[in-house]
C-alpha cells in the first residue's frame, strides 16, 4: 500500500481538491485497493469542517465530490506513516521540515509531479473567486497525473 498525504495551510481549499481528483485519478485507474489518500492542514484553523463551498463546486463542475472530507492538522507521526507528504507551497514545505525535524526525502511541492507547468506552488485561491479555485484545479490535475505515473512505475518494481 502507497500512502499519499496532500497538504495545504487550512484543508479546506487546496489539498481536499488535491485529494479528492487524486481519489478520483486513482479509482479510474483501479488502484484504489493499492494508494491510500488523505489530506491534512499546516495549521489547525478548520479541523472537522467541510471543505470550502467554493472548492466543492470546483470540483463537483469537474465530477468529483470532496463534500464529505473534513479538515485535519497534519500530524509528526504522519511524516513517517506516509509515502509521499506533499504540500502546496513552499510555506507548507516549510512547515512540514520544521515538523519532521527537517528535510525529508519524501516531503516535497507537489508540483514537481507537474508535467505541462513550470509553476512549484498551488497558490491559495482562498481570497479569490471562482476562476482561482479553477486555476487551482488545473494545477492539481497535472501534478495528479504525473504522481500517479511516479506511484505505478513504484507499484510495478519487484
Amino acid at each position: 500500500m502507497i500512502k499519499v498525504l496532500f497538504v495545504c495551510l487550512g484543508n479546506i481549499c487546496r489539498s481536499p481538491m488535491a485529494e479528492g481528483l487524486f481519489r478520483d485519478l486513482v479509482g479510474k485507474r483501479e488502484l484504489a485497493d493499492r494508494i491510500h489518500i488523505d489530506s491534512a492542514g499546516t495549521h489547525g484553523y478548520h479541523i472537522g469542517d467541510p471543505p470550502d463551498e467554493r472548492a466543492c463546486r470546483a470540483m463537483a463542475h469537474h465530477g468529483v465530490d470532496i463534500g464529505r472530507l473534513e479538515g485535519r492538522k497534519v500530524r509528526a507521526v504522519d511524516l513517517d506513516e506516509f509515502d509521499y507528504v506533499l504540500a502546496m507551497d513552499r510555506s507548507n514545505l516549510r512547515d512540514l521540515e520544521r515538523l519532521a525535524g527537517g528535510p525529508r526525502s519524501h516531503v516535497r511541492l507537489f508540483l514537481e509531479f507537474a508535467g505541462n507547468s513550470t509553476e512549484r506552488e498551488v497558490p491559495d485561491p482562498y481570497y479569490g473567486g471562482p476562476e482561482g479555485f479553477e486555476r487551482v484545479y488545473a494545477l492539481l490535475e497535472d501534478a495528479a497525473v504525473g504522481l500517479l505515473g511516479d506511484i505505478e512505475r513504484r507499484l510495478s518494481r519487484p
